[in-house]
């Protein structure tokens, strides 16, 4: 079945005559009937029946009709958003997230990047480290950002801010008045901890080092949960400072004694092409 079968066939039915259809397609009727009568063979039946007022369809037609309008229907809108894409109409970029990056400075580049490119598109997918870098090389991430370490030969690596920890816990917490807590302190306290954290394994072993354990009362992988649990009063939770959100339920607190950060970079795959705008969009997210 060929779409021109298709488009004479919609042009026969909406006309009811054969030479007025051919003349509304731009062919002559000689060419329309062969290809009506290739379509009725293939289908395995007669789709008009003509008479002396013009044509008119078949119970076949009648049922084909509207399965073969919507075929031309997504055959044309195929072809516009393809134009569209070619055209640069719509730019989409896809974006990979690792599950402990804080998407307040992301969700405000990326919003600030709309501003200057409306017709951009952006899909942000969270999922683990092993899975990003995965979609990554599979190319279904134009970029990633993360706090990975990665290796340059594979990946172009911009760096695109560096941000330390802080104790988050809510305003009724015993600890909310404090300016610093020392590890000490946070070994006494039932905490919130996070399995995929990057610097969960620094932290314990800097209290180790000190003669201190942390004890967690909960455990999660989503920040989310753990932040409802610190505004339920359940604990203290050590979080990135761009994953801590503004709540005034909620206090944030340096760790007195421990300087723990991380640096947040842009990956992007070498053995795949750049477009310019996933170039603006991670200069956009690297600016304060």
């Amino acid at each position: 079945m060929e779409m021109n079968q298709i488009r004479y066939f919609l042009a026969v039915c909406q006309h009811r005559n054969f030479t007025h259809a051919a003349s509304a397609s731009n062919v002559s009727q000689p060419s329309l009937t062969t290809a009506i009568k290739k379509l009725e063979h293939e289908l395995g039946g007669d789709l008009f029946v003509r008479d002396r007022a013009g044509c008119r369809l078949t119970a076949l037609g009648k049922l084909m009709q509207p399965r073969l309008q919507k075929a031309h229907d997504e055959t044309q809108a195929a072809k516009a958003e393809a134009v569209r894409h070619t055209r640069l109409e719509r730019v989409p970029i896809s974006v990979g997230v690792g599950e402990t990056i804080g998407h307040n400075r992301i969700s405000a580049a990326v919003e600030r990047f709309r501003t200057r490119l409306p017709q951009a598109e952006i899909e942000l997918i969270v999922a683990s480290a092993s899975k990003l870098l995965d979609g990554l090389r599979e190319g279904e991430f134009d970029v990633v950002v993360t706090a990975a370490t990665v290796s340059e030969d594979l990946y172009r690596i911009d760096q695109l801010y560096d941000e330390s920890y802080k104790v988050v816990v809510s305003k009724s917490h015993p600890l909310s008045g404090r300016n610093a807590i020392s590890l000490s302190t946070l070994a006494e306290t039932d905490m919130l901890d996070r399995p995929n954290c990057e610097m969960r394994d620094a932290l314990h072993r800097a209290c180790a080092d000190q003669g201190h354990e942390l004890y967690a009362a909960y455990r999660s992988n989503r920040v989310d949960w753990l932040v409802e649990l610190a505004r339920q009063g359940l604990g203290a939770v050590i979080l990135p400072t761009t994953a801590i959100p503004a709540d005034r339920g909620l206090v944030s607190i340096l760790i007195d004694g421990l300087e723990i950060s991380r640096t947040v970079s842009a990956l992007r795959y070498r053995h795949q092409t750049t477009r310019p705008e996933t170039n603006d969009l991670i200069r956009e997210i690297a600016r304060v």
